[in-house]
């Protein structure tokens, strides 16, 4: 009996002495799990927004992840900014998507950061924010008569074509025959590949209705890229220039004494410089193939690049007040390659033209007085992503780098941005020791303010239809253009 009873005492001990340790162990999983589940949220669901989303959550197995979004619909440029005819880019938003529909984000569109909450309000409520918000203002050219009717920024141009609510207004005039592009990027080439594209060629892409109505009308058939650079520093990349190269029903008009001296510094440029400068060449001065002489005879459209001039004035015409021409300073260079300085050298050129469209770059905003920002460079002052004097806040995109780049840059500044974060994390830099309340908090605030935000499955249902009005006229969607008629579709049960 006595040895039963021992037994039984050193068992109740064992159970005990087990019970004690798993609440032990309770006590310290609740810890870390608070300890180590930051709550992260991401102003901007864009490209930076996603990509910076897409490797905090495969780095670390507990953050929770939310996006914020102004429109009610996502994507940002991929969707508003991406040509309606390079769908291939667009793929990216499948894999946005698989980040989206992940256990530990969610998306919260149609609130507007800065104005339904504020930045203060969202540091309460998360561990760390992420601004992602790209670029969405325009770079003023600074010329007189650049508020003329008839110039455009190419910005708002390609939010146009591509259905961005706040352009939907804009309504072109495509009724000159001669339109001047300010820039020489690949936005730039974009636009002049929409102006010049046959219609049918549009009419399979995703471009809207609107636009697609306004240029079949369109009497635009010259198009001149103008930059105050030359050959070797033109900002386009080859793929650009080879589609209006070979664009249908199109020929290239170029200047011959643009290219001086270009061929004899092949041999020192980089291979990518190298390789779009020997295009440029071909395309400028060497004699094409008699099937290319015969393609070129047949065209209706001209295109082509101009160098070395700068513009100093937007010009109307006489008693009318509406865009005629463009007054062009030229230019030479001092220095070489990527370095090179136009100077002026005191001569101007009309260009007689009834369409400007400057695509000198976007230009970030500054979204709360609260946030530090540099107006100069017009992006958030940062260090890899570390916002400057300001704990726990983080920038990621255009907003960090400037305009620049493509989507390939914005992933890799991105991830970047994400490891900052989970470096912070990790050396205790950012405390995420106590617990906050995220969305809960936002979302209540929200509701105070009559703001219903709209989820990704809401998203799911304009993305539906857009899809199948697409369908119906053999396009990969027909665009919804305004804010109201999303939200209607997104609420509709």
């Amino acid at each position: 009996k006595r040895l039963e009873a021992q037994t039984r005492n050193q068992l109740l001990v064992l159970i005990f002495a087990s019970y004690t340790l798993f609440l032990g162990f309770a006590v310290c999983g609740k810890a870390f799990l608070s300890s180590g589940s930051p709550k992260v949220c991401i102003v901007g669901s864009g490209p930076a927004g996603f990509y910076t989303a897409q490797h905090l959550l495969k780095a670390h197995q507990n953050v929770q992840v939310d996006v914020y979004e102004r429109l009610p619909v996502p994507f940002g440029l991929v969707r508003f900014g991406v040509a309606p005819d390079h769908p291939e880019v667009k793929n990216v938003i499948n894999t946005f998507t698989q980040t989206a529909k992940h256990p530990r984000c969610s998306f919260y569109g149609n609130v507007n950061v800065g104005e339904d909450v504020s930045v203060d309000e969202l540091q309460e409520a998360y561990h760390a924010i992420v601004l992602s918000y790209g670029a969405e203002g325009n770079r003023s050219v600074g010329v007189p008569g650049e508020d003329l009717p008839g110039v455009y920024s190419a910005k708002d141009f390609v939010g146009w074509y591509n259905g961005l609510p706040s352009c939907q207004e804009l309504r072109p005039d495509l009724s000159c025959e001669t339109a001047v592009i300010l820039g020489q990027g690949n936005v730039a080439l974009d636009v002049a590949r929409i102006l010049l594209s046959p219609l049918d060629a549009l009419k399979k892409t995703d471009i809207t209705q609107p636009a697609l109505e306004a240029l079949a009308q369109s009497r635009v058939c010259r198009v001149l890229i103008v930059g105050r650079r030359g050959p070797m520093q033109v900002a386009s990349t080859i793929k650009e220039l080879r589609e209006m190269v070979n664009l249908p029903g199109t020929r290239p008009e170029m200047v011959a004494a643009d290219f001086d001296g270009v061929a004899e510094a092949l041999k020192d440029l980089p291979r990518p410089r190298k390789r779009l400068t020997e295009l440029m060449l071909k395309t400028a001065l060497e004699m094409p193939t008699e099937k290319e002489q015969e393609r070129r005879k047949k065209a209706s459209r001209i295109w082509g690049f101009r160098f070395f001039r700068s513009p100093v004035e937007i010009l109307a015409e006489p008693g009318c007040n509406r865009v005629a021409g463009v007054r062009l300073a030229v230019n030479k260079l001092e220095g070489s390659g990527e370095k090179a300085q136009a100077v002026l050298t005191g001569e101007v050129e009309d260009v007689p033209c009834g369409l400007v469209i400057s695509s000198i770059g976007y230009r970030s905003l500054p979204i709360d007085p609260t946030v530090p920002f540099d107006s100069r460079r017009a992006i958030v002052p940062n260090s890899m992503g570390r916002v400057h004097n300001a704990a726990g806040l983080y920038c990621s995109g255009w907003l960090k780098t400037g305009p620049t780049g493509v989507i390939a840059t914005t992933m890799n500044s991105s991830f970047d941005t994400a490891r900052s974060l989970l470096e912070d994390v990790e050396s205790g830099k950012l405390d995420v020791s106590s617990a906050k309340p995220g969305s809960h908090m936002i979302s209540s605030l929200l509701e105070k303010r009559g703001v219903k935000p709209v989820t990704f499955s809401d998203w799911e249902k304009i993305d539906d239809l857009e899809t199948r009005r697409g369908e119906v006229s053999g396009k990969p969607r027909e665009k919804i253009l305004t804010v109201a008629a999303m939200l209607k579709v997104a609420r509709d049960q």
